[in-house]
């Protein structure tokens, strides 16, 4: 057989050579919708390679994007990673601290930002000095002006006009890094997922089968799950890999922004948390709009209300999938197959092949019956990570494991549920809170004893913090004042929204505060 390195470029090159006119199409806040053919798209991504080597990039180097799901945005990805560097995306949901910190351990030269984030990358640019370069996506430069030391700002669409050839592509091992993504995982600290192009090719094939995503070349797919967030499930790979159309919605998620895109593209398929869709089904109902096209709507990173998939099935007639993943998992894990009769808002699906699941117990080891019961959800896999980003030591166990800190059942037909998480992290429209990060800056002001955070249901968010504080004396802070400090210090949606002042904190046998007491009183379960 001939060698053939599992290289990411190939998706595009393949979309490039037999599906040259599919579009890929971005929404637009000032005008109508714009989109290039795969063939377009492919000429230009390969002169931003030229560019980025221009600017001394080469194989293993990271490469940094901060921006919204675009077109820009998926030349910038392929141009990254087809020329053999890697593409690390960073969240703009987060604070300068934080993707300065993460830009620091990456040592990205290059940042590739959206126009509307100026501001932001002001403040990056105070921080992460390892920055030279600022190229400018999807808007224009002016106005810009990041002071000081700073790196060179230039807008990136005059510079792929005047750019002349092209860097080659996909000459180097299939297990390179491709990608790099920080997640906050079960600690508080972030830790980075780097992917390689074989993982991530592998992950690609597996979301392409039947029972999984499914897609056709005759699709429109419009992935609303960030790209910044574990690779947006892997849907700029997937999509060209078939030809099939790939609608982007660039910022706007709001229901009335969606549907419009749904209905002008002819969009079959739609991606992304539960909570886009509350926004889209209100949206319609208040209306009584309609998306015809819409055959199915795919939906991860949170429990799916039931309620709610009752609702969107029987008011717009698609078929709803529910999957379950993470960061680490490339991030698929299960999805709940597209014509099962029995589909479940509550249960995530089976695995498909390349991806393999273990129930375990408290101290790790496997469970003698692993159907009906609840324990420990460990994976392994082609696309599952075997060490953090910069860390010599596995995160694997002796058999290959890979400890999710989720709590599950799989049925006898192999469904996954997710049942609990292990940690005491807060799952909110599909993103984790970290409690601790926040009841460690309450908790260092002087006037607080005790400070908590947990999760309270929330029908929008799936969950949202509340915090529960003992404090010296009880009226020594407004609410404003205890969670002030918190601004700049964590992602502005991490700050809880309500604040409840106990006169004694609840503590557990241990001397440690009673958790799960609070949930059951405050957490709304």
């Amino acid at each position: 057989m001939q060698p053939y390195s599992l290289t990411l470029d190939k998706f595009l090159d393949h979309a490039a050579k037999w599906h040259p006119d599919a579009k890929v199409v971005t929404a637009r806040e000032d005008g109508p919708a714009t989109g290039v053919g795969y063939a377009d798209l492919r000429r230009r991504a390969g002169r931003i390679s030229t560019i980025l080597a221009g600017l001394g990039i080469g194989h293993g180097d990271h490469v940094a994007t901060l921006a919204w799901n675009t077109q820009a945005h998926v030349e910038a990805w392929y141009a990254i990673m087809g020329m053999g560097a890697v593409c690390h995306t960073l969240n703009p949901r987060l604070t300068a601290n934080q993707i300065a910190s993460m830009l620091g351990q990456s040592k990205a030269r290059v940042l590739i930002i959206s126009a509307d984030l100026q501001a932001l990358a002001s403040q990056i640019a105070e921080r992460a000095t390892a920055i030279q370069h600022v190229l400018v996506i999807d808007g224009s430069t002016q106005g810009w002006h990041l002071g000081g030391a700073s790196p060179d700002v230039t807008a990136l669409e005059a510079e792929i006009e005047a750019a002349t050839g092209e860097a080659e592509w996909g000459q180097f091992d299939e297990n390179s890094p491709s990608g790099l993504c920080f997640t906050s995982g079960t600690t508080g600290a972030p830790k980075g997922v780097s992917y390689t192009h074989r993982s991530s090719f592998l992950h690609t094939l597996r979301l392409l089968q039947a029972d999984v995503l499914a897609l056709r070349a005759s699709d429109a797919v419009m992935p609303v799950v960030p790209m910044f967030h574990a690779s947006a499930w892997g849907l700029p790979f997937a999509v060209p890999a078939v030809g099939a159309k790939l609608v982007l919605p660039g910022r706007q998620a709001d229901g009335a922004s969606l549907a419009k895109l749904i209905v002008a593209e002819g969009v079959t398929i739609a991606v992304g948390v539960p909570t886009v869709w509350v926004g889209l089904i209100d949206h319609l109902e208040k209306t009584g709009g309609d998306v015809p096209s819409l055959e199915r709507i795919i939906v991860g990173g949170a429990p799916m209300p039931p309620a709610l998939m009752a609702r969107i099935e029987e008011r717009l007639g698609v078929t709803i999938q529910t999957s379950w993943g993470m960061t680490e998992l490339s991030p698929s894990g299960t999805f709940a197959p597209p014509a099962d009769p029995d589909r479940k808002a509550s249960v995530s699906g089976r695995p498909a092949i390349g991806v393999d699941l273990l129930l375990a117990d408290a101290a790790g080891r496997p469970l003698a019956e692993q159907r009906g019961v609840e324990g420990h959800l460990k994976v392994r896999g082609a696309a599952v990570v075997e060490r953090y980003f910069g860390f010599d030591e596995a995160s694997t166990d002796e058999d290959g494991w890979f400890d999710t800190g989720d709590l599950a059942r799989i049925d006898e037909r192999g469904n996954l549920t997710i049942t609990g998480r292990a940690k005491d992290l807060i799952k909110s429209g599909g993103e984790w809170i970290n409690p601790s990060e926040i009841e460690a800056v309450i908790g260092a002001l002087p006037q607080v004893s005790l400070a908590a955070v947990i999760g309270r249901v929330d029908p929008k968010w799936g969950e949202r913090p509340v915090l529960l504080v003992e404090l010296r004396e009880p009226d020594a802070m407004t609410d404003d004042e205890l969670l002030k400090p918190l601004q700049g210090r964590v992602a502005p949606w991490w700050i809880p929204d309500a604040v409840v002042r106990l006169p004694q904190m609840p503590l557990a046998s241990t001397g440690k505060i009673d958790k799960m007491r609070l949930r059951e009183i405050y957490g709304g379960n």
